[in-house]
């Protein structure tokens, strides 16, 4: 198939490079040129602005909107809104609020222009490990789609089957589903984020306990000098909370990312406020998700062993920037 993509930052590149390594064609746009040489030189189409994007592509389109929520996000699809005809589809894969997934296209949906929002976790590791995707939008949109999506999905992998049902969809142990309606997509990562939020302050604050039982605030006869590196790489093997997270605190604390780089101060990037919003307006309760994400709040200047690693490991995830210290 054949796919514009706008936004070549870690995730937008790596999208249109592991399409193009699975036979497909990508015709790519970023304000930012030498970002899109990189890609071009990988085998896709430049394109100069966002009208030359949508007229290099055959009818009906397919454009991929890869870019920081909010205004950048905003500005594009509406932009490409203007640009795009009726059977066209255009697809927000970042992390959108999903109520303006939900306006977008009841906005789009007069002019025949599809809109999928397209919940997408991977971060820099999905060109070779491939992203989990959650799609909201119109059945026959999705469905058209599909190479697409099959192709930047994990697949089957080596992971244990999970006993269903004889009907159950077969994409989701490919790595991606249809979760609903426009909007669905995007709620569904924003509670995945939300749940992330938590399993990675559990694991900060677990190594932060490790990391002080040999401090001074015990007495000498009560210290334990622990080996981090070890604790992490044994639970990685055969133990309850392995994980993808812990992978990248093993890494962290082996040295591959030196904690001191890290302030301990990391940004939220508006998921994790949302989840909460929601599980408001449903009367949930989420005591470790509002407690993970009220910890992303704190700010001071001597940050703790464990917030340090929170840092190692979200930049291991995705390369996110830090936020700065706040001045006392």
């Amino acid at each position: 198939m054949q796919l514009g993509v706008v936004g070549m930052g870690r995730m937008g590149a790596n999208i249109a490079r592991r399409l193009m390594r699975g036979g497909h064609a990508c015709v790519v746009y970023d304000r930012d040129a030498e970002a899109v040489g990189k890609v071009v030189a990988d085998g896709a189409t430049a394109a100069k602005d966002l009208a030359s994007l949508v007229a290099a592509l055959e009818a009906p389109r397919t454009v991929w909107v890869m870019l920081p929520a909010g205004g950048p996000t905003e500005e594009t699809v509406a932009a490409l809104g203007e640009l795009l005809a009726e059977g066209d589809v255009l697809i927000d894969g970042g992390n959108t609020f999903y109520r303006d997934d939900m306006r977008r296209a009841t906005a789009l949906a007069p002019k025949g222009v599809v809109y999928l929002d397209v919940g997408t976790s991977g971060g820099v590791w999905g060109l070779e490990r491939g992203f989990c995707m959650m799609v909201g939008g119109e059945k026959a949109a999705v469905d058209r789609i599909d190479p697409l999506l099959k192709t930047l999905a994990p697949g089957m992998g080596d992971i244990p089957r999970t006993k269903r049902d004889a009907g159950a969809d077969p994409r989701a142990e490919l790595g991606y589903i249809h979760a609903g309606p426009a909007g669905a997509g995007h709620f569904v990562k924003m509670v995945h984020n939300g749940i992330e939020y938590g399993l990675m302050q559990a694991y900060a604050e677990g190594f932060d306990i490790l990391h002080g039982k040999g401090g001074d605030a015990l007495p000498e006869a009560d210290r334990f000098e622990l080996n981090l590196p070890d604790i992490a790489e044994v639970w990685r093997r055969g133990s309850v909370v392995s994980s993808w997270l812990l992978d990248l605190a093993a890494q962290a604390l082996a040295g591959e990312h030196q904690l001191e780089k890290y302030t301990g101060a990391v940004a939220d990037s508006g998921e994790g406020r949302w989840t909460i919003q929601a599980a408001i307006e449903e009367a949930v309760p989420v005591d470790v998700l509002s407690a993970s994400l009220f910890a992303r709040f704190r700010s001071r200047r001597d940050h703790t062993f464990g917030e340090k690693l929170l840092s190692a490991m979200r930049f291991g995830f995705g390369g996110h920037i830090e936020v700065p210290e706040t001045p006392e």
